[in-house]
């Protein structure tokens, strides 16, 4: 089956007949759902389910990180009040309402406590860029005044986060990209003059996992970090560990973070209680 976006909504077909539509439109921050429909001889197997499910999907309802507003008529058969249910939306205001609200994830609760603790921080460091999802956070942390400077040895990652800025509408100016090791950060930096330094470990969002951070070049960047950060500072780590990459760089870090002496810094960390043993694992580090 396909899934067709059209000038008022999505239609659907399989192979080349069009089995149903849904029709759909933007008011601010909420999606309306005008109507949805299958023909008749399609119904009761599945398709409108199917219809639903894509069309949420493609308009961000299903996104972790995002919070989300979808609206749709009450239906006029009791029984389709059941199947819109399915999909979280429920009665409210004389129409159907799904909301949903992000997820707390790892990376959620390290962006919260950092936007918690600091205002217009002037000199970031993003050590893994990635994709520049923190990049992209940091740019806004520190407002057109900040410096950040985002690291990565992966050329894809440079070029996957200079898009991001661009995307999101920040000059690149405010931001400078180097293709360099985490490692190497004080090559970049003095001592002492760096607000945040953030990490998130693993490997490239969607490129190959056989590529990912290793333990001895990720204890060495972090005590770099650690020098590189002022009175007040802030390291963050998210760490991970799973089939493909193991855990022995989670429990490198882990033992440098336990090492640390608590006369030079706090460190937290933030196990979820209830998530898996591989879960991501946020960690801080706070220079006194």
């Amino acid at each position: 089956m396909v899934l067709v976006q059209t000038e008022t909504g999505f239609d659907l077909y399989k192979e080349k007949l069009r089995v149903g539509c849904c029709i759909v439109s933007r008011a601010g921050q909420e999606t309306i759902i005008g109507g949805l429909w299958v023909a008749p001889e399609w119904r009761r197997r599945g398709y409108g389910s199917y219809l639903l499910r894509q069309v949420l999907h493609h308009c961000g309802g299903y996104d972790r990180e995002a919070a989300s507003l979808f609206s749709a008529p009450l239906p006029s058969q009791p029984g389709e009040t059941a199947f819109w249910a399915k999909f979280g939306f429920l009665p409210e205001g004389g129409r159907l309402v799904r909301r949903r609200r992000p997820d707390l994830t790892a990376v959620r609760l390290v962006q919260d406590f950092l936007t918690d603790r600091f205002v217009r921080p002037n000199v970031m460091v993003d050590a893994t860029c990635g994709n520049g999802g923190d990049t992209v956070f940091l740019c806004k942390l520190g407002g057109k005044q900040g410096r950040v400077l985002a690291f990565d040895i992966q050329p894809a990652a440079i070029e996957a986060t200079r898009a991001r800025l661009a995307r999101e509408g920040i000059a690149g100016s405010r931001c400078r990209l180097i293709l360099d090791s985490h490692a190497n950060l004080l090559r970049y930096v003095q001592p002492g003059s760096v607000d945040i330094v953030m990490f998130n470990f693993g490997w490239l969002p969607g490129a190959d996992h056989a590529v990912h951070s290793q333990a001895e070049s990720s204890v060495r960047a972090m005590e770099a970090a650690l020098s590189a950060l002022r009175p007040g500072g802030v390291l963050s780590a998210v760490l991970y560990s799973g089939d493909v990459i193991g855990d022995s760089e989670k429990q490198a870090v882990l033992a440098w973070l336990e090492a640390l002496p608590l006369t030079a810094c706090t460190v937290l960390v933030c196990r979820f209680a209830n998530w898996a043993d591989s879960a991501p694992l946020p960690c801080f580090v706070i220079k006194k």
